[in-house]
């Protein structure tokens, strides 16, 4: 494979196709992710009728194991920009340890189990993620890397159409079980390992060449203090939207407790991914043209009302619609929201950079899993989605009025 050749500023406008190692990339989230939707639209079903557990084991073993992904991104992320923008080993690192754990759900006998199992699964999640997106960012020249994004996000979603629509046939067609089915998902985890360790070489990762520690310059110190004023604003903002983001696995057991069975679910599931699919490269292309902040802002604010209307749900048929909505605008600032970061980030630091966004995410994920389980536990599925939809509405507000992204340069 040929060397990638650096793009100077004055020839940027003049690409238009995704690097060969963006490309690469999609196609190991696709299969990864076919992996990973095999077995998460079942975990709240596995829950509600194997392991008798209920909406708070489910916002706990969730938001735990996100909250540890997130602390280790910050620190993955962070070593990557210390050993040089050397990154496919932690990705891969991280991608092997997923796809080791993620097959093991099939053998638990407890909900403590499935959180130490699933929490092992994001603990690869939390190494692999912000060295793969400053990956993206570092092979992508700045006016398409919400196209790269969004293409990212789209393969990351079209794996789970996948993954679900697999789990969905063999559950109805082969006469398999739920813990068989989980095992069978470590097959294309293993392909995605596969194709990230021979479909990219090192060296042409971020046109990086070889260093040593006495070449690199110093990074400054992590501190929460040192990032830009904006920069803090966005993510703080972003944790507060992230209480409303509670885990779509509580949308399965909504439609579990509905009388929905599991086939029709894992069919609901798809076609919420594929509708995310369909709008994430989209997305990526309009924000990259006409603004992240405008993109984001209006699947922020159709995120708050789908919640809202999923809290009025109360047949399959309104289960499908609103799933769909849901998926349709959430999918649009997939590629905008990582795209900022990158816009914010100095290249040498953009590993450090992801690694604090993601952590920023995490730190809100325990206490949005806890308090939308707890809510529904205690008082109503409608009202936990009635209250994470008034969140994310805020949230919407603060980012238009308090957090607005500064306008990039339009396309020539």
């Amino acid at each position: 494979m040929d060397k990638q050749k650096p793009f100077p500023e004055h020839n940027i406008a003049v690409q238009k196709k995704l690097p060969r190692t963006v490309v690469v990339l999609g196609l190991v989230s696709f299969f990864n992710d076919f992996a990973s939707d095999i077995v998460a639209p079942l975990i709240p079903i596995l829950l509600a009728s194997v392991l008798a557990a209920g909406p708070v084991a489910l916002g706990l073993i969730e938001g735990i194991a996100d909250a540890i992904a997130s602390l280790l991104k910050l620190w993955s992320g962070r070593h990557s920009d210390l050993i040089g923008g050397r990154r496919k080993k932690l990705t891969l690192a991280g991608y092997l340890l997923s796809n080791t754990a993620r097959p093991l759900l099939g053998l638990a006998v407890s909900w403590p189990v499935v959180l130490l199992l699933r929490s092992i699964d994001r603990v690869g999640k939390g190494i692999r993620t912000a060295p793969r997106d400053a990956l993206v960012a570092d092979a992508t020249p700045s006016h398409m890397r919400g196209y790269a994004y969004g293409f990212h996000r789209a393969m990351d979603n079209g794996g789970a159409v996948a993954g679900s629509l697999a789990a969905a046939a063999i559950l109805a067609w082969s006469g398999l079980d739920l813990i068989e089915v989980i095992l069978w998902s470590a097959l294309p985890g293993m392909v995605a390992i596969l194709l990230l360790s021979m479909g990219i070489k090192e060296e042409n990762i971020g046109n990086k060449k070889e260093t040593t520690s006495e070449a690199m310059p110093s990074l400054p110190s992590l501190r929460w203090s040192l990032l830009s004023r904006p920069t803090q604003r966005y993510l703080m903002v972003l944790m507060l939207f992230t209480l409303a983001r509670a885990s779509e696995t509580f949308i399965l057991l909504l439609g579990y407790q509905l009388g929905v069975g599991v086939v029709e679910l894992l069919l609901i599931w798809s076609a919420m991914s594929l509708a995310k699919a369909i709008t994430s490269t989209i997305g990526g292309q309009l924000a990259d043209r006409y603004g992240r902040g405008s993109l984001m802002l209006i699947s922020w604010v159709a995120f708050a009302v789908s919640f809202l209307l999923f809290g009025l749900v109360t047949s399959s048929s309104g289960l499908w619609l609103v799933s769909i909505f849901y998926g349709l605008f959430v999918g649009l600032s997939e590629g905008a929201e990582r795209a900022l970061i990158s816009d914010y980030a100095p290249p040498l630091e953009r590993g450090t950079a992801f690694g604090w966004y993601h952590l920023a995410v995490g730190l809100a994920a325990i206490p949005a899993g806890v308090l939308f389980g707890t809510l529904w536990q205690l008082h109503s599925a409608p009202l936990a989605f009635f209250v994470a939809g008034g969140v994310a509405a805020l949230a919407a507000i603060l980012l238009r009025l308090w957090a607005w992204p500064a306008r990039e340069t339009p396309l020539h």
